[in-house]
Parts: C-alpha cells; structure tokens; sequence
C-alpha cells in the first residue's frame, strides 16, 4: 500500500513515521528542495522532529506527482496558511475520488473556511477527510499510545481510513461529522493560547479550568450554529484535544499564550516559538465567525483584542470575571 504525506513538518513527519512501522510505501512531501534533501542526507527531521529516524520505507521527494500518483491515502499535513497553496500543487495529479484526508488543525484566514472546504474547493475530484484528536507529534512518534478520529462524507471512506491508520499505539474512531471534528481541532488552540496567558499571568489551576470548561462552551456554540453535533465537542476532536493542548508544554499554543502572559510582544512570542502558531489566526477567524453566525464567544473576543488589539492580558482576564450574569 503507497501513503503520501503532503508537509514535512513535526506532525506530518511524525505519521510518516507510524505509518511506515506499519510496513506502507511512504512517500513524504516537501515544498522545498533543500528540505528534502536534509531529510535525505540525515534520514531525520531535526529541525521539527529530532531524535526520531526516518524509517527506509520512507521516501522524501520534492516531486508532488510522483508522490501522490497511485496513492491508496494522500494526507495533507501543512500549515492552514499553506493548505490552499499545497491542494493547489497536487490538485493536477489527484485521481477522481482519490481519498485526501486533512490532519492540520486550523481556518483559512480571509474566507474563514475550514480546511478540508479549502481542499474541496482546489480538488473537487477528491474525496476528502479529516483526522484529529488528541495527537502530539513527539509522542506518536514515539508510539506512546494515542487516539484520533476520522471523519468522512461517507463511512465507508471513514472506515477504510481507520483501517489504513490503526496499529498497536494509534487508535482511531470514526465519525461522520466533519464540521465538528475539524472546528474542535481547530478552535482549541485559541483556548489553548489562552490557557498559556493564563500561565504566563502567574494565574493558578482553577483558573485554567475555567477557561477549559466556558472555552469548550463557546466551541460548541459556534460549531453547532455551524451544523455540527453537539455529542462531537465531548469526544476526542473537542474535549480530548483541548486537555492535551492546554496542558502539554509539547503544546506551541500553550508555549506561545505562556510569552504573551509574560508580556512579550506577539512578534517576540511568534519568533521565540519558531513554529506556526495556529491560534494566532484561527483566534481572528473564530472572531469573524461568531460575528457571522451571531454567537456568543466571549473568551475567543478577549484573545482577539489580546493578540490583536494590544489589550494586556490582565485587563482581559478581568473582563472576563466582571460580565453580567449568567446560568450555566
């Protein structure tokens, strides 16, 4: 069986890796040559993922048509501020009905899509997917036992997925709510940069409880008035990975809500982190959105004015506490 992974980033070099102790032909993308190269020469990604060797049923390649032609599964691993551009690339060489499933975690910034209606929209012809769930790449790259689902149009696409993605350490459900699976990946990240503020402010556990909890309530407001399943939010893509990402310090949100806590200016943050920092622009997106669909984000509205306004997150932290009323 032939995978393509599309982005050599920590998380898609990370699946190539548990996909490739499965036995598959893996075929990992790079958009740039001298990438594929180091990857070539040191047979590890030091740079996103160092210490894990790339397995010899690996093959890096710059050359998108050959990695995706005949592929039983293509998996988009890029940035969301890379999705568009990669399903661009790869959209000439994808065969009719030819699963891409989508593992990123974010919204096109702009037409606030959501990424696998990016995917749609360059590559009709495929049949897409989404994956998420609790899943750092440090850890399943590492097989220390995780979760995820899938999510399809169909559940025989779902379910032949979780056929091609179960092993002994990753476990996988299925699911046919893609709009709920892919907004809880998503929009835990701007609850997991705050949980970071929160950290970085000195604040204590409870504090960051209580954003987990009225953050995952406001997720769901906005994702059921988007058309998903409530039901969705308490699973792996909603409650699973808000816990993980607004607790691990393998969380970049986490790392980057704990610098801005610490004063340090969205640049310094973004520059220090050195990685994409989905949160920063799935917290503009989410914001556009509950303006769009009228919805209530009250913890969403504070990061924004945080990360974009300037507020000192202090200040945000307390008008949080001192809204009106309200019933759980």
């Amino acid at each position: 069986m032939k995978i393509a992974v599309i982005g050599s980033g920590g998380w898609g070099t990370s699946v190539a890796v548990m996909l490739a102790q499965k036995g598959y032909d893996v075929h990992l993308w790079s958009y740039i040559q001298e990438e594929t190269d180091r990857l070539n020469r040191d047979r590890e990604n030091k740079e996103f993922l160092p210490g894990v060797p790339l397995p010899d049923n690996i093959l890096c390649s710059h050359d998108a048509q050959s990695c995706v032609t005949g592929a039983d599964l293509v998996i988009a691993a890029p940035p969301s501020p890379a999705a568009r551009a990669t399903a661009k690339t790869i959209a000439p060489y994808i065969a009719k009905n030819q699963i891409v499933m989508n593992i990123s975690k974010g919204l096109e910034d702009g037409s606030l899509l959501r990424l696998t209606e990016v995917y749609r929209e360059e590559i009709p012809q495929a049949d897409v997917a989404v994956m998420s769930g609790p899943s750092h790449a440090e850890e399943v790259s590492r097989f220390l036992p995780t979760t995820n689902v899938v999510a399809a149009q169909s559940r025989e696409t779902a379910e032949k997925i979780q056929d091609i993605m179960m092993s002994g350490t990753f476990r996988v459900y299925t699911s046919t709510d893609m709009i709920g699976v892919e907004l809880g990946g998503a929009l835990k990240n701007i609850i997991a940069l705050c949980a970071g503020i929160s950290d970085g402010l000195g604040y204590g556990d409870n504090t960051k409880a209580a954003l987990m909890t009225r953050g995952l309530a406001e997720i769901a407001r906005l994702g059921c008035a988007m058309g998903a399943k409530q039901e969705t939010f308490m699973g792996l893509s909603g409650l699973g990975d808000l816990i993980v990402t607004c607790t691990s310090m393998h969380s970049r949100n986490r790392r980057a809500g704990i610098l801005l806590g610490q004063g340090k200016s969205l640049k310094e943050t973004l520059d220090e982190v050195h990685m994409v920092v989905e949160g920063v622009n799935t917290a503009r997106a989410a914001y556009e959105l509950s303006r769009r669909y009228s919805t209530e984000m009250p913890i969403t509205e504070e990061a924004y004015a945080v990360i974009f306004n300037g507020k000192p997150p202090a200040e945000a932290v307390m008008s949080l506490m001192k809204r009106g009323k309200k019933e759980e």
